[in-house]
């Protein structure tokens, strides 16, 4: 008997199963509220050098005319001001092929000796005007989200080896506890490197929220309910971007802003006494006692009889027995046989696409015709359509077709919006939305897909090396946007194109559709060497 067939006696689907789903609802939509905050956390007010108090006959745009000179796109200059004060508005600063100063009778300018003025209309506070991160420091405000990302990588490697040694329930209380934490020390940050400290120990932290909880639904589940309950349950990210648009338009300060995304650990920790310990991992660590206690709860809630020899610990000691891991995980266990090294190896590039592509829609909310509230809630509302399209992709035609037409349909989108004319902004809205719902489908797909690739003993740790290069993608994606310096089409080309060979790449994948999870790693390299017989058993015929 194998695990497959004890959850086909104590329900593979039923009460347990959406009572798993629901506790574990909550770091879904914490995810994204943390991931996508920069996007009003860093947000750049208008703003320009601090000046002396207007006198009395000089209107506001006057004053500003006399001590600022205008950018070559014609605007007042947000980073520069004049040595002394022009009797008349100023004309184009920069002429072409000519720096400041190199102009014929052009007054000197100099950068903002005095710090800047920024306008509080939209928000009160971000850390761009907390600790002036504009104009030479603009790069810093940028790295601030390069850094949590880094954060999360650091924190796929850690919790992906360590749940599967110490278990999943027990690192996502870790998880919850140390968000808590340093989410608090962040909001309470006196200085910026302070808050880079936090913010990406913040990640760090919220990476196990990304590699257990997908995981620890999905080792309840039998093969027929596996792909509902992974969309269902990752509507709840949706959920997570569409409240951000609307926390964020409430609460315009960034440290109150971030403490409304950080205080919903408290009811999380609570909520993990009931979330149970996957049964899977505790038999291939021979914790048959505690297996057996859990699966008598699933099928007492699932309202399912269970006879004593069939769910005796005799009877589970036989199955953990056979799934009994003797050696502990390794991240060279996915390297070192076949079949895992190249699964682990294709997955890294489309985990690496995905996140790049994903990040690099969403962060970049700029020249769409609608203001950020406006934007982050429209990019939340496509996802749901998106996660429709994921479900009946999956299931008629597969993951791994799924995977690489969403990849696909994002690269096109990107492709298409080089070509739109700067003055189409709605035709250049719509593609964006597109884009961003293929790139959302991909990523609802991924999670599903790589965690039935994966054998249980070592399942954890491939989310954990897939997650890892992921969350490398994440960290460069705004890095990205400085390419527009070179070309200002290039990020969206380079976003399109590393789209593109995740799409590729994808096709190189084995199809898991309707297949049961694999327990051990034999479970894989014997699935691969079935494939590789049953060809030539057809040429024999």
């Amino acid at each position: 008997m194998g695990f497959e067939e004890l959850l086909d006696q104590v329900g593979g689907f039923g009460p347990f199963q959406l009572r798993n789903v629901a506790l574990l609802a909550l770091p879904r939509i914490l995810l994204p509220m943390n991931f996508l905050l920069p996007i009003f956390l860093a947000a750049v007010p208008a703003h320009h050098c601090v000046l002396p108090g207007a006198p009395a006959n000089f209107s506001q745009d006057m004053w500003l005319e006399a001590h600022l000179p205008r950018e070559s796109d014609g605007t007042l200059s947000s980073c520069f001001r004049f040595t002394y004060t022009q009797a008349l508005p100023n004309t184009t600063l920069r002429g072409e092929g000519q720096s400041r100063g190199e102009l014929q009778g052009e007054p000197s300018t100099v950068p903002c000796p005095q710090g800047w003025e920024y306008d509080h209309s939209e928000f009160s506070s971000t850390i761009a005007t907390e600790w002036d991160l504009v104009c030479e420091q603009k790069g810093l405000n940028r790295a601030t989200s390069t850094f949590f990302f880094v954060g999360v990588l650091v924190g796929a490697v850690a919790f992906g080896y360590l749940s599967d040694r110490f278990g999943r329930r027990r690192l996502l209380l870790v998880a919850y506890v140390s968000a808590l934490g340093m989410g608090l020390a962040t909001a309470a940050s006196v200085s910026y490197i302070m808050f880079v400290i936090t913010r990406t120990l913040t990640g760090t932290a919220l990476a196990g929220f990304t590699i257990i909880v997908m995981p620890l639904e999905l080792e309840w589940l039998d093969v027929g309910h596996r792909t509902v309950a992974g969309v269902l349950s990752s509507t709840f990210w949706t959920g997570g971007v569409m409240l951000l648009a609307l926390v964020g338009y409430l609460i315009r300060d960034w440290r109150w802003l971030l403490l409304a995304v950080t205080l919903p650990c408290v009811p999380g920790i609570i909520s993990l006494w009931w979330v149970p310990e996957s049964a899977r991992w505790l038999l291939t660590q021979g914790r048959v006692e505690e297996a057996h206690r859990y699966l008598l709860c699933c099928a007492r809630l699932n309202g399912r009889p269970v006879g004593e020899d069939s769910l005796s610990l005799e009877a589970l000691r036989k199955v953990a027995a056979a799934e009994r891991v003797v050696r502990r995980p390794s991240y060279l266990d996915l390297l070192r046989t076949p079949r895992l090294r190249h699964i682990s190896l294709c997955c890294m590039m489309v985990w690496f696409g995905v996140n790049f592509s994903y990040y690099g829609l969403s962060l970049d909310i700029s020249g769409l015709g609608l203001n950020m509230y406006q934007t982050q809630l429209l990019f939340g509302a496509v996802e749901l359509p998106a996660k429709l399209l994921v479900y009946l992709s999956v299931r008629h035609a597969g993951r791994r077709l799924t995977q690489a037409e969403m990849l696909l349909g994002a690269a096109l989108t990107l492709g298409f919006r080089l070509l739109v004319p700067t003055e189409k902004v709605y035709w250049s809205t719509a593609l964006a939305v597109t884009g961003k719902g293929f790139s959302e489908a991909a990523f609802t797909t991924v999670y599903l897909f790589t965690s039935e690739l994966y054998p249980t003993v070592l399942r954890q740790t491939g989310m954990g090396l897939t997650a890892l290069v992921g969350r490398l993608g994440g960290s460069l994606a705004p890095l990205a946007t400085l390419l527009d310096g070179v070309w200002l089409s290039l990020p969206k080309l380079t976003y399109g194109g590393i789209a593109l060979l995740a799409a590729c790449t994808a096709l190189l994948l084995p199809e898991t559709r309707k297949a049961q999870l694999p327990e051990t790693i034999q479970d894989v390299e014997g699935k691969s060497l079935q494939e590789e017989q049953m060809p030539m058993k057809q040429v024999h015929d």
